[in-house]
């Protein structure tokens, strides 16, 4: 605009853009362009329900694909006037804490090769019909059985170390335990309980994101197969869901990763691995 000003001789302070408004799928327009408009809205409802996440770049292209000509402007119009947004992004779920130690990430050149070798953890957020909670799950990370989790409307370390609990009780211990550098897994209350069972601490560094691939996966699972399609009233309807589609995680899915195997039998057909009744 700077340019155009100057080529003009025009000043600056005095140009001013007047916005048009937008006036969608009028009665005056063209038949044509009013079912064209009926049609892009139904298709991207339809897209909306199916992928929740997609963003106004993602409709974009997938309307072109199916041969609508359209720009990224008029998927945003029709995404507020249809009120249509990507799913929120989640609650900062990783601040460090500045007093808290931080241990060296101990998996760079690893071979893991067997269940209670590595445990890891990551915590997500679960949106409800009004607020969210939170959740946190231990998975080993050999076999991709989901050892514990558990949910909570605050992020604190209880919820975490009894989560571990849990874990160490009916599984015994890892032999390494991978984290983020988040404030509740960097407390001295969580990393003192897995250093009074003798358990290694590794925290990811900064740039690694591949190091809670696994988990990362296992959280998109469960939300576009769980979480997404209800809209949980109460914690009480969160934990319900959540425990059956857990349950058929580590049961029933099958993973192409283990020869189409699930979690549960790759982790209890291992020889040394025994579990609590």
């Amino acid at each position: 605009m700077n340019r155009k000003c100057i080529l003009m001789d025009v000043s600056r302070s005095t140009l001013y853009y007047k916005p048009v408004e937008q006036e969608p799928d009028l009665e005056e327009f063209p038949a044509c362009c009013r079912r064209a408009g009926r049609e892009i809205k139904k298709h991207m409802d339809k897209l909306h329900i199916k992928h929740p996440f997609m963003g106004s770049r993602s409709f974009c292209d997938q309307l072109r694909l199916k041969g609508y000509v359209i720009n990224r402007k008029r998927v945003q119009r029709l995404m507020n006037e249809m009120n249509i947004h990507s799913t929120s992004p989640k609650p900062n779920t990783s601040k460090p804490g500045k007093q808290h130690k931080i241990y060296p990430y101990l998996l760079r050149n690893l071979t893991i090769d067997q269940p209670n070798q590595v445990w890891a953890t990551y915590v997500t957020y679960i949106p409800m019909s009004r607020g969210f909670l939170y959740l946190i799950a231990i998975m080993d990370w050999y076999s991709r059985k989901v050892l514990s989790w558990r949910l909570s409307n605050s992020m604190d370390t209880t919820f975490c170390i009894d989560a571990l609990h849990e874990a160490t009780v009916k599984y015994g211990v890892p032999e390494i335990f991978n984290t983020d550098q988040g404030s509740q897994f960097t407390s001295e209350e969580f990393t003192g309980a897995l250093k009074s069972s003798d358990i290694k601490i590794s925290m990811d560094g900064k740039g690694r994101w591949m190091d809670n691939v696994f988990i990362e996966r296992l959280w998109r699972s469960l939300k576009y197969e769980e979480v997404y399609l209800k809209a949980y009233a109460t914690p009480s309807e969160a934990r319900a869901g959540i425990d059956e589609w857990m349950r058929f995680y580590n049961l029933e899915r099958t993973h192409q990763s283990l020869g189409r195997k699930t979690p549960e039998s790759v982790y209890l057909n291992w020889p040394s691995v025994k579990v609590a009744a």
